[in-house]
């Protein structure tokens, strides 16, 4: 059984005990969280679409850690103008398990 979620503006495909790093979210560590917007579950019935979420459909989680991203460098460069910028960003993510979808 997996479910299609969307959170932080993007779609994961998700199963019981799957591990995701996904946008960072405002819970703690070690709170269970729930995720609403489920896009499409398949189970033994065959797969179930929404439109655009499955009504009555959930997936559940636990929040593991807080981390971060690897660094990248956004570097603006324009030739002989005697213009350089450089920038580092790390992104912030959440992560977190998956422990069972409703359907």
């Amino acid at each position: 059984m997996y479910a299609i979620i969307e959170t932080g503006g993007k779609q994961y495909k998700v199963q019981a005990g799957d591990v995701l790093f996904i946008e960072k979210l405002s819970a703690n560590v070690g709170d269970s969280i729930t995720f609403d917007r489920v896009l499409a579950v398949s189970n033994k019935d065959g797969l179930t679409t929404g439109s655009p979420i499955v009504a009555g459909a959930s997936v559940t989680g636990k929040v593991e850690q807080h981390v971060k991203g690897e660094k990248i460098i956004v570097f603006k460069y324009k030739p002989k103008k005697n213009y350089k910028r450089k920038q580092g960003h790390r992104q912030p993510y959440t992560k977190v398990t998956i422990e069972n979808i409703k359907a």
